[in-house]
């Protein structure tokens, strides 16, 4: 039996061993790490998660509505109209709703300071 001297060829260029530190990636951990970028971040969580929360507890009003309220859901409001088309009406406009919110609070909060972090992070690669 014999022993062959197998070696791995590198994948995607990247060589074995160590790496070399990257410069860019040291630029953008500094970014990260800067108050800054955590006050973006903050700010992007201030919004998302409650009305991450928000639109699930609505839709699942819908679902659990639809399911378990089945008389509530078939009461007519105008002729063939009833609750339960309102309700899935309601869906895709607080969908709307809520893109149009999303946008206009990244323009009044984060839009401006993560430009200017944009600009600081690429002064640094100069």
């Amino acid at each position: 039996m014999t022993t062959s001297s197998y070696r791995p060829t590198p994948t995607l260029g990247v060589p074995f061993g160590d790496p070399e530190p990257d410069p860019a990636a040291e630029i953008y951990l500094r970014a990260q790490a800067s108050p800054e970028f955590q006050e973006i971040r903050r700010r992007y969580r201030d919004f998302v998660f409650p009305m991450s929360l928000a639109f699930l507890a609505w839709y699942l009003l819908y679902v659990f509505a639809s399911t378990f309220a089945r008389h509530f859901m078939a009461h007519r409001l105008l002729g063939t109209f009833n609750v339960a088309l309102a309700f899935g009406l309601l869906q895709f406009a607080s969908t709307f709703a809520i893109t149009w919110a999303y946008a206009r609070n990244a323009r009044a909060k984060r839009d401006r300071a993560a430009l200017n972090l944009r600009w600081e992070t690429q002064e640094m690669f100069r």
